[in-house]
């Protein structure tokens, strides 16, 4: 039987001791889950394509108390994101969570989007998740305890009818079979693997690209049951959880954090 103290926040949230590698981790969710994990104790590798972004990010944590180091990376590069997850790992002293959060669109109609704007978008959103979560498996059993969080979006569970990008809407389905698929494979290894399916927030990807258009940005909140877009802190409670002690039995789960748009 659990005792009281077995059941403590301390015990059941807090990463001490433990090691994050963030991709996309500059900015909008990237951001919140370095300065979340860090928060909770970890050491956090913030990755970016712009790496001034990552190191704004670090700012913040070491300017708050918390261990981060930040490190350049283009995921579309297979090379680099298998050595830099290496070199995170080398530098912090192991590897224990990793969010695949690095993403791209190509918005337009499917009837005029050329070759390259579907294999940048595939590449980015679903090839890079693959080949990361690869990567940094192999340091995960090594200890038998790892966790994956990858951000899927609600567009990979239900359609989109107010803008097209098929491309996007495909990877992120990918993403959510791609979780469970992985989650079956790796679970004797001790890893867990589940996904977060975000609804539209006011980060740079989402709502601020949309400020030039109020019709659809109203449009997009009177689909939403709770009325309004999501803002960037709110992913943090998900990502913590799923990446925590907390959720040791959930893995090949894709969690909706979408207002209620998927309830409907």
């Amino acid at each position: 039987m659990n005792t009281y103290q077995d059941l403590a926040i301390e015990k059941l949230f807090r990463l001490d001791g433990e090691i994050a590698f963030v991709t996309g981790g500059g900015d909008g969710f990237g951001r919140i889950a370095s300065i979340v994990f860090a928060n909770a104790g970890a050491a956090v590798a913030v990755t970016d394509v712009d790496k001034s972004k990552a190191d704004a990010v670090v700012a913040e944590i070491t300017e708050g108390g918390g261990r981060a180091v930040a490190l350049e990376l283009d995921v579309a590069d297979r090379v680099a994101l298998k050595s830099t997850i290496d070199q995170a790992a080398e530098i912090l002293g192991g590897l224990h969570i990793l969010v695949n959060n690095a993403g791209i669109t190509r918005r337009g109609p499917t009837m005029e989007m050329t070759d390259d704007d579907w294999d940048a978008v595939i590449e980015v959103n679903q090839t890079a998740v693959v080949m990361g979560s690869k990567a940094a498996a192999y340091h995960m059993q090594s200890h038998g305890d790892g966790r994956i969080v990858n951000l899927a979006s609600i567009v990979g569970l239900v359609g989109n009818r107010h803008f097209a990008h098929i491309g996007y809407q495909a990877a992120k389905g990918a993403l959510v079979n791609i979780t469970r698929g992985l989650a079956v494979e790796w679970a004797g290894k001790g890893i867990r693997v589940n996904a977060i399916a975000p609804t539209f927030f006011r980060t740079n990807f989402g709502a601020a690209r949309m400020q030039s258009n109020p019709e659809l940005v109203a449009a997009i909140e009177a689909d939403t049951p709770l009325g309004r877009f999501g803002e960037p802190w709110e992913l943090a409670g998900g990502l913590l959880y799923l990446s925590s002690r907390a959720s040791s039995m959930v893995t090949g789960v894709t969690l909706p954090i979408d207002g209620g748009w998927t309830a409907v």
